[in-house]
C-alpha cells in the first residue's frame, strides 16, 4: 500500500520560493504522482503530476514557468518547487498517488487519484 507524508509548508513572503515534499513509501514504481492545493472554502485545485516510471509531466496551465515537480529516485520523495508566490497560492497542499494507467491529463481531477498525503499549509503573506 502506498502511503504519502507532506512536508516544506510554512509562512513565507510574497515574492519567496518554498519547496514541499512528499515521501513515498510502498510499491510506487508504477504510479502517477500529482500535487493539488485547496483554499479555505474552495476545491482542491490540480497543480502537476509526475509519472514514476519515465518522469513524463503534466503541468496546470495557471503554474506552468512558476511551479516544477520533480522527483528523487533514491530518496523517494517527489518536490513541489515554487516560486514568485502571492496570497492567492495561500493553501493546504496535498500531495496525491494512482496507478499510472492513462496519460498525465487524466490525473488533473481528484477523483483520478487512490491515495493522499495528509496535507502541509502555505501562507503567503503579501
Amino acid at each position: 500500500q502506498v502511503q504519502l507524508v507532506e512536508s516544506g509548508g510554512g509562512l513565507v513572503q510574497a515574492g519567496d520560493s518554498l519547496r514541499l515534499s512528499c515521501a513515498v513509501s510502498g510499491r510506487f514504481r508504477s504510479y502517477i504522482m500529482g500535487w493539488f492545493h485547496q483554499a479555505p472554502g474552495k476545491e482542491r485545485d490540480f497543480l502537476a503530476n509526475i509519472r514514476w516510471s519515465d518522469d513524463t509531466i503534466y503541468y496546470t496551465e495557471a503554474v506552468k514557468g512558476r511551479f516544477t515537480i520533480s522527483r528523487d529516485n533514491a530518496k523517494n520523495t517527489v518536490y513541489l518547487q515554487m516560486n514568485s508566490l502571492n496570497s492567492e497560492d495561500t493553501a493546504v497542499y496535498y500531495c496525491a498517488a494512482a496507478p499510472a494507467v492513462f496519460s498525465g491529463s487524466y490525473y488533473s481531477t481528484p477523483r483520478s487519484y487512490i491515495v493522499w498525503g495528509q496535507g502541509t499549509q502555505v501562507t503567503v503573506s503579501s
